[in-house]
């Protein structure tokens, strides 16, 4: 790292400088919706609290959540979601092709958030 020193004694760390303008550049937006692990995030990235959240993966497997707050996430392991007839999601025998969220927001307007493999990006995998 090099270190100068400027007119007035104001010093300029040109490394730690460099690596914050360049991070600042690269860094993307992340999806409302990631896998991490065998867990799913789901991630309310508005400014307004969600309410009768569910959660729909592969069109059969279901997971609700009473609400989730402006900027908060869901975290649920893919094996609590579950079919109509109590079968669960098998991460051994299964991956995540589809992803349906439903909610309301505060002011009452439904909230629609999908993720398809056919017709989006890959599904994220945090670390």
């Amino acid at each position: 790292m090099m270190v100068r020193r400027l007119p007035g004694g104001l010093k300029v760390l040109s490394g730690v400088v460099l690596a914050l303008v360049l991070g600042a550049g690269c860094r993307g937006e992340v999806p409302p919706i990631r896998q991490h692990g065998g867990w799913l995030v789901v991630e309310n990235q508005t400014k307004s609290p969600w309410r009768d959240v569910t959660v729909t993966v592969n069109s059969y497997y279901r997971g609700v959540s009473p609400a989730l707050s402006a900027g908060g996430r869901l975290e649920a392991p893919l094996a609590g979601f579950v079919t109509g007839l109590g079968q669960r999601f098998n991460t051994a025998r299964e991956h995540v092709s589809r992803v349906e969220v439903r909610a309301t927001d505060a002011a009452g307007n439904p909230v629609v958030l999908d993720w398809d493999e056919k017709t989006g990006p890959p599904l994220v995998q945090e670390k």
